[in-house]
């Protein structure tokens, strides 16, 4: 059933002028767009023409659904739910059984809709671990996609296969974008999804009638451009070579780095750090638990625990460079040099002996599908 299309009288006394505009300027920066682009999205999201969404769940627990109708700022019933027209979605539709699915059907017959589908599709036995409807999730995925304008995959399941898909894999289960070759699939990964990542994915597309720019695993660059490590407020602690050694030591109790307590925030491409979660008022690695990399492929197979080599994620690339022997040394130059080196011992020093002795915990040896730590992969 659609939701009934309100008008801007009726949207007004649901959202003040005043939490729509900060709403506007707070995804003009979750963008990475200019204030200017804020005068865009307004007009974008005043048109009484909405867009049609079926949101699909297949082998999921319906956390990027809780995730996202627990948004806030303001919340998503407030400023999505009534500027696009959710015509099914299981969990929060009033209709049920036949009329659902004929809502459903009619959606995808007049064309022109969103796809957004949360879970991982199995492909063993038929399809037929996961079925709704008398249909296997790899039919329903296929119709659904039909005369969709765009897919967006939600979750960790949805985009890359999820704890279905951890070993053995009993399923077959994959992700949306091993299926679906013939349509603009955008990835939004995490355990669940940041909802103000699908948000400002709904925004970009409403403003400029287009996906977000997207890297080489179909993932936005506005929310996956950087590694965890590069904005972590850890970093410091990284840098000066404190690390948490156990849990509840002084390092610990001091919020220092936890790499040596298997955290992936150095192989990780995620927002994490500045968007957070629950109202912007924390996340992981600021409550104490180090990253476990779910915005990445494979990451229920990892070890959850195992420190990774740094070697890879320091290069010297990264340090001023040092004027060579040979030729006069100024006094700026060598103050260069000793803050590099500094910098280099502080961290370098106090992990050495792993970068040595230990195996990293991110070769791509998990399906061969882990992105490599070195550099981000290549804008499409």
């Amino acid at each position: 059933m659609a939701i009934q299309v309100p008008t801007e009288t009726e949207l007004a006394p649901t959202v003040s002028r005043r939490d729509f505009l900060a709403f506007c300027s707070l995804m003009a920066g979750a963008l990475a767009l200019p204030k200017s682009s804020e005068e865009l999205i307004r007009n974008a999201l005043t048109n009484p023409k909405r867009t049609p969404v079926i949101w699909l769940e297949l082998q999921d627990c319906a956390g990027c659904s809780e995730a996202f109708l627990r948004s806030s700022s303001p919340t998503a019933a407030e400023v999505v739910l009534d500027i696009l027209s959710v015509d099914y979605h299981e969990t929060i539709m009033a209709a049920s059984g036949r009329r659902a699915e004929e809502a459903k059907e009619a959606t995808i017959a007049a064309g022109g809709y969103l796809l957004v589908v949360e879970g991982s599709i199995s492909l063993d036995e038929d399809a037929g671990y996961c079925c709704v409807g008398g249909k296997s999730s790899v039919q329903l995925l296929k119709e659904a996609a039909k005369n969709a304008i765009a897919v967006v995959a939600v979750g960790n399941c949805a985009t890359f296969g999820g704890l279905p898909k951890a070993r053995p894999n009993p399923t077959n289960a994959v992700g949306v974008m091993d299926l679906i070759k013939d349509k603009p699939v955008l990835n939004i990964p995490g355990c669940p999804m940041n909802p103000v990542n699908l948000t400002a994915t709904v925004v970009h597309f409403l403003t400029f009638g287009a996906l977000p720019a997207m890297d080489a695993l179909n993932r936005p660059m506005f929310a996956f451009g950087h590694l965890i490590h590069d904005n972590c407020e850890r970093r410091g602690h990284f840098s000066a070579g404190e690390f948490v050694k156990d849990w509840g030591d002084e390092g610990h109790r001091l919020g220092w780095c936890l790499y040596k307590m298997g955290c992936k925030g150095p192989m990780s491409y995620h927002n994490c750090p500045t968007v957070r979660f629950n109202e912007g008022t924390n996340w992981p690695i600021g409550a104490g638990h180090p990253c476990i990399g779910c915005s990445e492929p494979g990451f229920w197979d990892l070890e959850t625990y195992e420190p990774l080599e740094l070697v890879e994620f320091t290069p010297p690339s990264q340090y001023p460079g040092i004027v060579p022997p040979e030729e006069l040394i100024t006094p700026v130059g060598a103050a260069i040099a000793g803050g590099t080196l500094g910098l280099i011992v502080g961290a370098a020093g106090a992990f050495a002996y792993d970068m040595v002795n230990k195996k990293s915990g991110m070769e791509l040896k998990h399906d061969d599908e882990l992105t490599g730590p070195e550099e981000h992969p290549d804008s499409k």
